[in-house]
């Protein structure tokens, strides 16, 4: 067991199996390369994850930062308040307007 300090942001998001590699393009190649280069430090680890429903695929994202200071840097003082840039939205059927917040307590690597 490794004891670790850190905060896992998640967030959900929807859109087309269409859209889906479009999207998960934008969020590797753009929008957070993006966000390293504006010098959110602390963003050490992103991991996307999709389910493919009937009609639609789900995106599943958890951020992980080495601090909470971290996270306002990247998502402001409102850090609750989803991160989505407006390129995104366009290709986005719903998603979720807040972000949740988790101090992570211990990994495991088995």
């Amino acid at each position: 067991m490794k004891q670790v300090n850190r905060i896992l942001r998640t967030w959900r998001g929807w859109t087309s199996p269409e859209n889906a590699p479009v999207y998960e393009n934008m969020l590797v190649n753009e929008v957070f390369p993006a966000v390293k280069e504006n010098g959110v430090d602390g963003l050490e680890k992103v991991s996307i994850s999709t389910r493919e429903n009937k009609d639609e695929v789900e995106f599943f994202l958890v951020l992980q930062f080495d601090s909470l200071d971290s996270v306002r840097k990247f998502a402001g003082e409102d850090y609750e308040k989803a991160y989505i840039p407006d390129n995104a939205k366009r290709v986005l059927s719903r998603f979720d307007h807040t972000a949740l917040h988790f101090d992570l307590k211990e990994e495991l690597f088995l």
